[in-house]
């Protein structure tokens, strides 16, 4: 049997006698341990970066020639950038875009790969598309409502939607559906409940391995699994700091019996490490690092240069900065704290 660590963050017996109250049950094999007391630290931002972009902007990642890409909605095409923030071109390029079902009709989400290669989420068409390194649309798979995309190993393609038998499901380049993986969170009666609490982000690492972070959920809570689609650890996050947020979103889940309720975003982004693995995860305007083992390193509050407050959409995670994005207030650069010492 494989082992596979979780981790339950929990403070004292008000945080479990809290947990009880609200009837979250604790899966067995879950560990619900005890958390030092965690410092905040103001973030601030150097400076905006990529300046033409603001309301729309949906992720930016940057590519294996060190170009930028970023998408905006319900921009037709991923814009193309240097390092210097100057326009290169577009995916799909301009001739590109005139084939069939080539242009975006409204892009959530996208990826690149080490050879250039985008994949994007096409809400608006109900399709998953991808193009060459340059610009050129080589094959569209029919999806549901998808919300979010990374690429894998090996020519393969993980998506996220709502309305899926599990989290995530795993595409060749071809469009052949290849495994689906990780379990759904059942938390109400209702369908239409049930899939909103299952939207999520995924992203990915250079060594094949997927993150999924449930945007709903109560708890703020990132799964962590190999490349055939093991659970192979979990954060999810019981401190007192998180439970009247999550008592009164379960509360309003159980007072719905018509209707969808107005269900707050918990988790607004992720970022990985592809190097170190490592997981930065947005909630709200709080900032948390964690290493690769779920362990929380630091806690952040992040800030524009105005000192106003800036909540993550977005967070592109590179070796000496973090570039995180806001619809509408647009990329801010960002020093990447140095990891504290144990």
């Amino acid at each position: 049997m494989q082992l596979v660590r979780r981790f339950r963050i929990a403070v004292g017996l008000a945080a479990m006698l809290a947990i009880a109250t609200i009837g979250i049950a604790v899966k067995p094999g879950k560990i619900l341990a005890q958390e030092p007391y965690q410092f905040e630290t103001d973030l601030v931002a150097k400076h905006r970066v990529f300046r033409d972009i603001g309301p729309g902007f949906r992720a930016i990642r940057r590519g294996p020639n060190g170009n930028y890409l970023i998408l905006t909605a319900p921009d037709a095409a991923v814009r193309i950038y240097d390092s210097t923030g100057k326009p290169l071109g577009q995916v799909p390029s301009e001739s590109a875009a005139k084939a069939k079902n080539a242009a975006l009709v409204f892009g959530e989400s996208f990826d690149v790969d080490t050879d250039g290669r985008l994949v994007v989420c096409d809400r608006g068409a109900n399709a998953i598309k991808i193009y060459s390194a340059d610009g050129a649309l080589l094959n569209v798979i029919p999806f549901s409502a998808p919300v979010s995309v990374a690429w894998l190993l090996k020519d393969e393609v993980a998506v996220t939607g709502p309305s899926a038998s599990h989290l995530v499901s795993v595409y060749s380049v071809d469009g052949n559906l290849l495994r689906d993986f990780g379990d759904r969170e059942e938390i109400a009666d209702r369908a239409d409940l049930n899939n909103q609490v299952n939207f999520g982000e995924i992203q990915s690492d250079k060594f094949g391995n997927a993150y999924f972070a449930f945007d709903y959920l109560p708890e703020p809570t990132v799964r962590m699994f190999d490349h055939a689609g093991y659970l192979t650890s979990e954060i999810s996050l019981m401190t007192l700091e998180f439970q009247p947020a999550a008592q009164a979103a379960r509360r309003a889940i159980a007072r719905s019996e018509t209707g969808i309720p107005a269900l707050h975003r918990i988790i607004s982004a992720i970022g990985i490490d592809s190097e170190t693995r490592e997981v930065w995860l947005a909630i709200g305007t709080q900032l948390m690092h964690f290493d690769k083992d779920g362990n929380r390193l630091a806690t952040y509050r992040t800030y524009m240069p105005s000192n106003a407050r800036l909540e993550a959409g977005t967070i592109l995670v590179e070796p000496d900065r973090l570039l995180i994005g806001a619809d509408p207030q647009g990329i801010y650069e960002f020093r990447k704290p140095a990891q504290p010492s144990k």
